[in-house]
């Protein structure tokens, strides 16, 4: 076990090639509003190996291992920023897909992915009969799409789109250790007395992300809350509505106030007397300011010639 972790820890140059190789995809699929080309970053993605190391090596107190793992998450996580920032100050994007800005919003339901990932990967590296590619893939998912959308955030200067995704890095690199630790810790690699220390200073600086990741799961609960109830009102309480069809809507929760985004099909234009009117509506019904924007799309009925339409109502 030992060994084989050493190995899969250090810094070589497969490491540091598929770190890069796998930054680059998740960097140009996160600005692309991909989702098929991040997962494929997700396969190629190495970091969820060395994480194994410094799990097993902070158990056993053996330094070397724990020296090794952590210098490679420690220079794949800069090597990445680096690159991920350096994408984005070169495409220059003026606006950010909701692939990026959906890793900036951490919860406990992330911290729950990432210790349910780390589990898998750790029973993968105790029972020969699972495949450690399965668990490895699970690990990079919640790994380096986060550290790409730092790099990207500081690329812009949108500090508060770092900040939250540092916080989702550093909730899956936590849960993922903690995991692995309590995987090899249940499948007797290590004594309890021995593994003490390391999980009250692994299970502490877990602890000390729930009150960030709290915060963000109760908004998340009130924001999704509040989106139901603002499209119960528009769509069963207003008179504009009753001649629109809504075909998508979406907030923009990161905006003061919130902007909401509603692709309509209509016969008639909307004016932006109407949009005031329902802003209004919104601010007094949901006791929250919104900003509408309405992107409309013309209905036009189209018949064959010499076809009207009171042949349809005979």
């Amino acid at each position: 076990m030992h060994e084989g972790l050493l190995e899969e820890s250090a810094l070589e140059r497969i490491y540091i090639i598929l770190t890069v190789g796998s930054c680059i995809i998740a960097t140009f699929g996160l600005l692309s509003n991909s989702a098929a080309v991040i997962i494929g970053a997700m396969i190629v993605a190495p970091l969820m190996l060395p994480i194994r190391g410094l799990a097993f090596g902070a158990l056993e107190g053996n330094l070397r291992l724990f020296r090794t793992g952590l210098t490679s998450i420690i220079v794949g996580t800069l090597l990445a920023i680096a690159i991920s920032w350096f994408i984005g100050m070169f495409v220059g994007l003026a606006e950010f897909g909701s692939e990026i800005f959906s890793r900036s919003r951490p919860t406990l339901l992330d911290l729950g992915i990432a210790i349910a990932a780390g589990g898998i990967s750790g029973f993968a590296k105790v029972e020969p009969k699972i495949s450690p590619t399965l668990a490895g893939t699970a690990i990079a998912v919640a790994l380096m799409p986060p550290i790409c959308v730092i790099g990207l955030g500081l690329s812009q200067a949108n500090w508060s789109l770092s900040l939250g995704a540092t916080i989702l890095y550093l909730t899956n690199l936590l849960g993922i250790t903690l995991s692995c630790m309590l995987i090899f810790l249940a499948t007797g690699y290590t004594p309890l007395h021995r593994a003490k220390k390391a999980l009250l200073w692994t299970g502490g600086l877990t602890a000390v992300l729930l009150v960030p990741l709290g915060f963000s799961f109760f908004r998340l609960t009130q924001q999704v809350r509040l989106e139901v109830n603002l499209r119960q009102a528009l769509l069963n309480r207003t008179v504009t509505f009753q001649r629109l069809v809504l075909i998508d809507s979406n907030i923009n929760w990161l905006s003061n106030p919130p902007v909401v985004r509603l692709n309509v099909r209509s016969r008639e234009p909307v004016t932006p007397r109407q949009v005031e009117l329902l802003e209004e509506f919104l601010s007094r019904e949901l006791g929250q300011r919104f900003t509408l924007i309405f992107e409309v799309g013309q209905i036009e009925e189209v018949r064959r010639e010499g076809v009207d339409g009171s042949s349809f109502n005979n």
